[in-house]
């Protein structure tokens, strides 16, 4: 799975702004946008989904039109929908452009990877849905969830560096930087970003990994081939760090994880206690 850096674009983010004339029939791209119409108990408007679209599990029994980087404008309108809605980010850029141009509205949500990023999604997708009340009492509800689980970390003065391992190829670490789901995860449950040199997802040589110094290493479960742990401590830049030497690996769900959805909260509480154990505390 290759994760992409998505940013939000003031032109963008005034297109998402809209409300669909005639939401009966939506087509949602993005899993945590899919996530959030079932939070606001409006997926009866529902008519399809993309593969990331694994939470909650209804929603599998949704047609399934792809994932969301590698759409065909005829998948998406073989299911007829009345709008589009999809979380900025989805592509590539062709198909998208194509699905712009026809007579169906296309509602692109921005993705931000933090705290009120989330809110702005749920506002978003409400506006979009024409329920809008609902998505303000859900923002409320989640804006309160999300400042609970971020309290649980204030305290801690000795921050743990995290080195967040998307892949190993070719013997090289694939890792995340700034400006990334797993940045903005990392830092909302207390930890710090070991690699800051850069945004987005890169290799890294072996004296970066080790310069880097991380004590956890963070993967991902159920998103394409994983990492082992094996894997993972066999890699001599790995080995040669306080992560590597301790065999510290948190693994969590891909979609779970860097969803930025509804569960952000959740997700902030479990990395916190995997990075922290008891220090972590309500």
């Amino acid at each position: 799975m290759w994760l992409c850096v998505a940013f939000a674009l003031p032109g963008r983010a005034a297109e998402a702004t809209e409300a669909f004339a005639d939401p009966s029939r939506i087509a949602a791209i993005g899993g945590s946008i899919t996530e959030i119409v079932f939070a606001l108990g409006e997926q009866h408007r529902l008519v399809a989904r993309d593969s990331t679209s694994r939470y909650p599990e209804a929603a599998l029994e949704l047609p399934d039109v792809g994932y969301m980087r590698q759409l065909s404008p005829e998948g998406v309108l073989s299911v007829n929908p009345s709008g589009i809605l999809a979380l900025q980010g989805s592509g590539p850029k062709e198909t998208v452009d194509v699905l712009k141009k026809t007579s169906i509205p296309f509602i692109e949500v921005p993705e931000r990877y933090d705290h009120e990023g989330i809110l702005e999604k749920i506002r978003m997708v409400g506006k979009a849905l024409g329920a809008d009340a609902k998505a303000d009492a859900l923002a409320a509800e989640i804006n309160a969830r999300l400042k609970a689980a971020e309290k649980q970390t204030s305290a801690i003065k000795q921050r743990k560096r995290v080195l967040f391992v998307l892949s190993i190829q070719g013997g090289k670490i694939l890792a995340s930087g700034s400006d990334t789901a797993a940045d903005g995860i990392i830092k909302l449950a207390g930890g710090v970003n070991a690699i800051d040199g850069y945004s987005g997802y890169k290799q890294l040589s072996d004296e970066a990994v080790i310069t880097a110094r991380p004590d956890v290493i963070l993967t991902m479960s159920n998103a394409g081939p994983g990492v082992s742990d094996d894997e993972l401590f066999a890699h001599p830049s790995i080995r040669s760090t306080p992560a590597g030497a301790a065999r510290k690996a948190v693994r969590m769900d891909g979609g779970y994880l860097l969803g930025f959805g509804p569960r952000t909260a959740d997700v902030i509480r479990d990395l916190a206690a995997s990075l922290y154990g008891g220090q972590a505390a309500d």
